[in-house]
This record gives structure tokens, sequence and C-alpha cells, in this order.
């Protein structure tokens, strides 16, 4: 008897919004890079509807503040990001109908500002010298001078609120009388570590909670605490930072938002990942399992399988990927890969006399 086709039904409604299809994102198995004994699955946060984990923070920050009306209609609103967040609120934005300009340092992809602006933003570059801390003051500055909503992702209660009310919920409801042994994700604001942390720690006491960081950069490892303002705003960059591969992963700052996780002890492991192993897990998992996310997705699945390795047989992981690879195009995460046929294409397509390109 042959296999039954694949078929699908539709979600059986209609959406009135872009930002009504923000969540529900799957979790999926992972089939051939597994360790043995161990079962792993990613949480695929590019099906959000652009492509990442900040399409959930983007609805609630505006949500959030329309409701409680610290932003006015028609109002601009700004905000410092690496990317992603200024994607996700270019979507809502353009939804809503609010102007939004948005920060960046020079060092971030270029595909990333290249969206933001296709998506009606203005994108207000700030030299990469000044790390994440330049951008981050320079969104502050122009919301002070023109009376602009900042978006504060670093600081906003409706950042972690999102995640404990989506992110934490679908884990929930995905894992239901099944064993869930480790939960892995990395940080950049902090959101979806603190929300999440926060109902396994209470619902599923049994998750042990890995947080990893950059090699390069662990903040948290090195236990000195952040300089802060009386806002909750970085006074200073943090010492323990240094550059590192994974865009969208710790700031040169603790970020308000995390400070929760750390007071709260809500991670059981910190698990330092390079960003060449980032890289080669991200790779590995495009090659081998069909599913393309970016760098920082590679670094939480380089954690994951440390810690699967540590794991006992049997265990039951699940780990965040955070956007999709599409995002990294001119990023080394893409060095090596060739725009002409390699010599093996060369000698496939020589192996079939016509429509040869020209020599």
């Amino acid at each position: 008897m042959s296999a039954q086709s694949r078929t699908t039904e539709g979600r059986g409604r209609l959406y009135d919004s872009i930002i009504d299809t923000v969540g529900n994102t799957p979790c999926v198995r992972l089939n051939n890079i597994a360790p043995e004994g161990r079962t792993i699955y990613v949480k695929a946060e590019y099906f959000n509807p652009l492509s990442s984990v900040k399409d959930r923070l983007a609805v609630s920050i505006i949500e959030e503040a329309e409701r409680s009306g610290a932003l006015k209609p028609g109002q601009t609103v700004v905000e410092a990001t690496s990317g992603n967040t200024g994607i996700g609120l270019a979507m809502v934005c353009a939804a809503k109908g609010y102007p939004l300009v948005v920060t960046m340092a020079d060092s971030f992809s270029i595909e990333r500002r290249r969206l933001m602006r296709f998506l009606g933003a203005k994108v207000v570059l700030t030299p990469r010298a000044v790390k994440g801390t330049g951008m981050y003051y320079k969104a502050k500055e122009l919301a002070e001078q023109n009376g602009w909503f900042l978006a504060s992702q670093f600081e906003t209660q409706a950042n972690s609120l999102v995640h404990e009310n989506t992110t934490a919920r679908e884990i929930l409801a995905d894992f239901k009388d099944q064993r869930l042994d480790y939960w892995v994700t990395g940080y950049g604001t902090g959101g979806t570590m603190t929300g999440v942390s926060r109902v396994l720690r209470r619902e599923r006491p049994e998750t042990k909670i890995v947080l990893s960081e950059p090699d390069t950069a662990q903040l948290l490892a090195s236990g000195t605490p952040q300089e802060r303002t009386a806002d909750g705003s970085p006074a200073t960059g943090h010492p323990a930072w240094a550059p590192h591969l994974l865009q969208g992963w710790t700031p040169d700052f603790v970020p308000l938002v995390i400070q929760e996780t750390i007071d709260q002890k809500y991670y059981d492991s910190l698990m330092p990942v390079s960003g060449e192993e980032s890289v080669e897990w991200s790779r590995q998992l495009a090659c081998r399992e069909g599913i393309f996310t970016g760098i920082s997705g590679g670094g939480s699945l380089a954690a994951t399988m440390k810690a699967a390795e540590m794991a006992p047989e049997g265990s039951v992981l699940l780990c965040m990927l955070p956007d999709t690879g599409e995002r990294y195009l001119s990023s080394p995460l893409f060095d090596g890969v060739p725009e002409d046929m390699t010599e093996d294409e060369q000698r496939i397509s020589e192996s079939t006399p016509n429509y040869q390109m020209p020599s």
C-alpha cells in the first residue's frame, strides 16, 4: 500500500491583519544530526510573518503602549535595534499607520537595513565604534528631542510579557504529556528567556533551562553587575563584552529585561558558544535537516548539542531558533558559498550535451 498523499485543510479562519498571524510557531524534530539516544526539537521562530521571534515583541510593545495611552495615534516610533526588532516594528507600524525611525550600528548586515526601509521605516546608522550603547542612546536622544515614542525593547515589561503569554504557552501545549528535559536559548533583549522561564519554573519545574552567551562576551558568567541609570538603562558598556559574530545576541550591556532572570536564577547553566561553531551548526542544520536559521539560531543549536552530550540518555531538548538565515546573506554565515557554478556543478552540466553555459 502506498503512503497517503500529503494534503492541507487550511487554518479554518480569516485574518484581519498581518499582525494577527504572529505566534504559534512549530516545534520540529531533528532527524539527522541529534546525538544518539537524545531527542532534539527546534522552535522555528522564522514562521512568524517577518521571519523572527521579534515579531512577537514588536506587536506587544505597540499594543501595550496603545492600551496604556503612551503611544498616540500617528506618533512616530523610534527604537535602537540590530535588525530583527526593527523589522518587526516596521511591519506593525506599517499595518497600524505609525511612522518608524530605527537606529542601528553600521556593523549589522546590510539586508536588515534594506528590509526595514522597504517596509517604510527610516534607518539612522551609528558608528560601530560606539557599539550597541551608541545606537541605544541615539534613539533616546531622538525620542527626547522630537517627542517620539521610544519602544524601549531592552527595558519594557511588554517584552517578557508577550513571551510569558504566547511563546511559553505554545511550548506547554506542544509538550503536554510529553517529556521536556531541557530548554535552550540565547538572549538579546532577554524577553524570550525571562518570559518563558517564568512559566517553565512554575509549570514545568523538571525542565532544566540552559542559557547561552558568546564565548567572547560572557556578560552574565562574569558576575559583574551592569551599571544602570535611574530608569534602568545602561550607564556604561559592560566590561566583559567583546565583539562577536552572533548578531542579535548579547549587546555590550545587560538589558534590564533579563535582570529578573539573573535575580531569580531562572537558568540552571550558562553555555558559552563561539561564533565559528554557531556558523557551523547553522550550516549543518540547513544542509542535513533542511532548516534555515541564522547565526544566532546556530548558536542556540551549538549550546543544545553541548547540553545533549551531557544529558542522560533518553533526554528531550528544545532549542529556540530566533530567525531565518536570509538575514545573514552578507555576513560570514555565507562565506564560501559561491555565486557561480562549482567544478562539480560544471561537470554535471557537461554530462549532457545541450543548454551549456558559455565558457
